[in-house]
C-alpha cells in the first residue's frame, strides 16, 4: 500500500464528492489530502506543488478541464507522467473505460463506491506501480 503520508491530490467540481473521497481516504489512513475542484485548477495545484503528488483521485465530469483532460495533460508532461491517477466516475460505458485507458489512466472507480472498493483500486494502482 501507498506510504499514509503520500501527497494525494483530491479533484472534483462537486464539494460534496471531494469531501467523501477525502473521508475515504482518511479511513485508509491517508494524511495528506489537497483538494482541486476541477482539472484546470488541479494541473495548477500539481505544477505549484514544491511536494509531487503521489497520487491523483479525478472525477471525470468537470467544467473547465476534464478528468480526462487533466489525465492526458499529465501523461504529456515528462515531468509529472508517472503520476497514478484514478478516475472515480459515474461514467461506466465501455467505450469511454476504453478511452480512460488509452489516456493511461492507472486505476477505475464507478460512483457510488465504498472505502474498501476506493481502497481495493488504490492498493491495485500501487501493486502495478511497484511491478512496473
Amino acid at each position: 500500500m501507498f506510504d499514509p503520508t503520500t501527497k494525494i491530490l483530491i479533484v472534483d467540481d462537486m464539494m460534496t464528492m471531494r469531501k467523501i473521497v477525502g473521508k475515504a481516504c482518511k479511513e485508509l489512513g491517508f494524511t495528506d489530502l489537497v483538494e482541486a475542484a476541477d482539472g484546470a485548477l488541479a494541473w495548477q495545484k500539481i505544477t505549484e506543488s514544491e511536494t509531487p503528488f503521489g497520487l491523483i483521485i479525478s472525477d471525470w465530469n468537470m467544467p473547465n478541464c476534464t478528468g480526462v483532460e487533466l489525465l492526458k495533460r499529465i501523461r504529456a508532461s515528462q515531468k509529472y507522467s508517472k503520476t497514478p491517477l484514478i478516475l472515480v466516475t459515474a461514467e461506466a460505458e465501455q467505450t469511454q473505460i476504453i478511452e480512460a485507458v488509452k489516456a493511461g489512466v492507472s486505476g477505475y472507480v464507478v460512483k457510488p463506491f465504498t472505502t474498501q472498493t476506493l481502497g481495493a483500486q488504490i492498493e491495485a494502482v500501487h501493486s502495478k506501480m511497484k511491478a512496473a
